[in-house]
């Protein structure tokens, strides 16, 4: 268990081996750590040099020999810290270079835009990452949507997505069939940024979920709990047509 605590800290195998040795036996010669972990002494010379970097072991001259020791184990909060300042200069380091290069890939996506983007979300932790993307939608969403199939396919997301949806500041116009669920979601039209037409359940009921917004439109199927996402500017015009020319046509709630 504490090997395996070690290495989740960074430690090579070897590293750990030594690590616990050494807290084991204190300060020792090089030759009694090899002798007592079967390691020939060149390697070990090796892990000690980088236990000592990572400021958990001291190596010195005593008795006309090399000893090695472990640093107390509260050291350990101090390596992972400079680990941590590592990353983190790392990561900014990748920022900046990115940002040179960031052009360039904008580029080679512009020059490949006429082909629609198609993107494919499974599983229940598909479906929610498909939906995070709508919450950056620069326009109000349009809908065809069942929430009885919604509420169904994935337990405990939508009212709380409604209300993200709500404050990140898009709102959405949706027709629904008149079932008891889709009623009942109607009435909190004001509070989650929403306006509802609704059609005949008994007529045009469906089971999968539409949205269109920007570029892009989004299939949601809740019986297979997948969800395909088209980019495309033509698509999503000719969606929007579509649906605002349904819209017109059916009554106000």
């Amino acid at each position: 268990m504490v090997q395996k605590f070690l290495r989740s800290l960074g430690l090579s195998e070897k590293e750990t081996l030594v690590y616990l040795a050494g807290l084991e036996l204190g300060t020792q010669p090089i030759s009694i750590i090899a002798k007592k972990l079967g390691l020939q002494r060149t390697t070990l010379y090796n892990i000690v040099d980088s236990l000592a970097k990572k400021g958990l072991g001291y190596k010195a001259e005593k008795w006309g020999m090399t000893v090695f020791s472990i640093a107390s184990p509260e050291n350990l909060m101090a390596y992972l810290e400079r680990e941590k300042k590592e990353y983190t200069k790392s990561i900014e380091k990748k920022q900046e270079d990115l940002q040179d290069f960031l052009p360039a890939l904008l580029s080679l996506e512009t020059h490949h835009c006429s082909k629609p983007k198609i993107r494919f979300y499974e599983g229940e932790k598909g479906v929610r990452e498909a939906y995070e993307g709508t919450l950056q939608s620069s326009e109000p969403i349009r809908a065809y949507a069942n929430v009885e199939t919604m509420h169904e396919g994935l337990p405990n997301f939508f009212p709380e997505y409604y209300q993200r949806r709500r404050d990140s500041g898009v709102s959405i116009r949706a027709i629904l069939p008149d079932n008891p669920t889709g009623l009942e979601r109607a009435k909190e039209d004001k509070n989650e940024a929403r306006m509802t037409r609704l059609v005949d359940h008994t007529k045009y009921s469906f089971s999968p979920e539409m949205n269109v917004y920007d570029n892009k439109v989004l299939f949601a199927s809740w019986k297979e709990k997948m969800v395909v996402v088209i980019e495309s500017e033509e698509i999503a015009d000719l969606q929007k047509k579509m649906f605002d020319l349904l819209w017109e046509k059916l009554p106000l709630n």
